[in-house]
């Protein structure tokens, strides 16, 4: 068995956080995109004030990494923007346009990544409580904030699910007992 140069709650904590930094990174990427792919529309101020939190959100986790020396590794950095790049090549019923489906299914992403940084921020109050070198005020306004942003996100899917699927067969009386999906 190979000798660790760290104890092992730290090196877990330094690969859940590299972890989390290529989440946001990637998760950083597609609010951008979903950003400016809305401007001009009745959401623009709601996606781009998201966008800009997103952005104080990863750059939060960088400050938390360094605050408990921790590497920030740029390789899985690249890997989020990497792969916040290979989810455009889903299969959406368009071959090289955007569908009507990708707004849904973007903000449904986003809202799942929020709920993910939101479980980070609860695992860092947890050090918090033993390791002083993190503010559990900041820790505690930033999973406030990510609440915030996963209800307004759920409320933007919403939005786009109902026009995407506004057109589906509607239940009949006699189907709307039967517990179809």
């Amino acid at each position: 068995m190979r000798k660790r140069s760290e104890p092992e709650p730290r090196r877990l904590l330094a690969l859940y956080m590299g972890d989390h930094l290529a989440g946001a990174t990637a998760g950083l990427e597609l609010m951008r995109r979903i950003a400016r792919q809305h401007r001009g529309g009745p959401a623009a101020a709601r996606l781009a004030r998201l966008a800009a939190e997103a952005e104080e959100d990863r750059d939060a986790l960088r400050e938390v990494m360094t605050a408990l020396g921790l590497p920030l590794s740029s390789g899985r950095a690249a890997l989020g923007r990497l792969g916040e790049k290979a989810g455009r090549l889903k299969l959406n019923g368009r071959l090289v346009s955007r569908s009507p489906l990708s707004d849904a299914v973007e903000l449904e992403a986003m809202r799942l990544g929020v709920e993910g940084k939101a479980d980070c921020w609860r695992s860092l109050r947890a050090v918090a409580d033993t390791d002083p070198r993190i503010d559990r005020g900041r820790i505690d306004a930033l999973l406030a904030r990510a609440r915030h942003q996963s209800a307004l996100l759920g409320m933007l899917r919403t939005e786009a699910s109902d026009r995407v699927f506004a057109g589906a067969a509607p239940r009949t009386p006699a189907r709307a007992g039967r517990g179809r999906l």
